[in-house]
């Protein structure tokens, strides 16, 4: 089992990375995850036209700490020298820059970005070249197997981002077609690895450290990325590491779910303010007590709560109950 990935000059150790996922992998996120072992994690998806009109939304996704390190930023966008031009103005905030050709979404892919860009490996390798020639950072690309069933093309994809310089390839293994739906075909990540040199990271159905010790050992994959399952789970991380030692990996306490929801809260109050963060939390909220006794009702509770000190004493009265339950 490999303890360590190399992705041009950056060390990953252990080699589990947590996935750029859009209105998820905001700042507060990515510290929660970190606190837990996760070595690499990655902003939200970011627009390379959105950075070029210096579009405050956009801006705010960059946020970070000192703390937040190392740090993977996602590009997405058609335009070569657009996205060349948004990798220069990254450089400096960007560890690893990230080109996302995965992307399914609708709003994503009519623009000719994302998921798109399977069906087009000419336009593909134009903005890696571009890319590449424009940073002097690690560079990878996120892909999925192809645009449907009858288009895959994640291997063309694959060798294209090879021969134009990328430093490492992750892959989704579904379709564009296939959205979430369905199980991710595994052995495609296995196909990858064997048709490249150059590392290749699994994505895809990881949620729970089994998972994540078993996508190595069948796929023979060089690193780990985890998206959904660490929604409302950043342990995922720890319990990953513990397993991949050999160890038996230790799930959260509840006073730990209690205490990392507050945190999480607490954060976002700080970044966005009170109102934005108690809206933000509720997602958040609803993940982190799943599986515990009640949380149907305080999920309905917490959604028609809209002040933050009335959210504070929901989560504290949940969880009192819980824990002594």
């Amino acid at each position: 089992m490999r303890t360590s990935l190399t992705i041009g000059s950056l060390l990953i150790s252990p080699p589990l990375i947590l996935a750029p996922m859009a209105g998820i992998s905001d700042l507060p996120f990515r510290i929660l995850a970190r606190a837990q072992g996760a070595p690499l994690c990655f902003t939200e998806m970011i627009s390379a036209e959105g950075l070029k009109r210096n579009g405050i939304n956009t801006l705010a996704l960059l946020r970070s700490a000192p703390q937040d390190s190392p740090l993977g930023i996602q590009l997405f966008g058609d335009d070569p020298d657009s996205l060349a031009e948004a990798a220069r103005m990254i450089e400096a905030n960007a560890d690893l820059i990230d080109i996302n050709m995965g992307c399914p979404v609708k709003k994503v892919v009519s623009g000719g970005a994302g998921s798109s860009l399977l069906r087009n490996p000419l336009k593909a390798a134009e903005i890696i070249r571009s890319v590449r020639k424009a940073t002097s950072r690690p560079l990878t690309i996120k892909i999925r197997t192809g645009w449907n069933a009858a288009e895959p093309s994640f291997l063309e994809i694959g060798r294209i981002a090879e021969e134009e310089g990328c430093d490492a390839v992750t892959l989704h293994p579904r379709t564009r077609a296939q959205m979430f739906s369905d199980h991710a075909d595994w052995d495609r990540i296995s196909e990858l690895k064997n048709a490249i040199t150059i590392p290749v990271i699994g994505s895809g159905d990881v949620f729970s450290s089994q998972d994540v010790v078993d996508m190595f050992s069948q796929t023979g994959c060089d690193g780990v990325m985890i998206a959904r399952g660490a929604m409302g789970n950043p342990w995922i991380f720890r319990e990953a590491i513990e397993r991949l030692a050999g160890q038996i990996p230790s799930g959260p306490t509840k006073e730990e779910r209690h205490a990392t929801a507050l945190s999480h809260l607490e954060q976002l109050c700080r970044l966005y303010g009170e109102k934005t963060a108690v809206a933000e939390i509720r997602k958040h909220l609803s993940w982190y007590v799943k599986g515990l006794p009640g949380a149907a009702r305080f999920r309905v509770q917490v959604n028609t709560i809209g002040e933050n000190q009335q959210l504070r004493q929901a989560i504290n009265d949940f969880f009192t109950l819980v824990e002594h339950e």
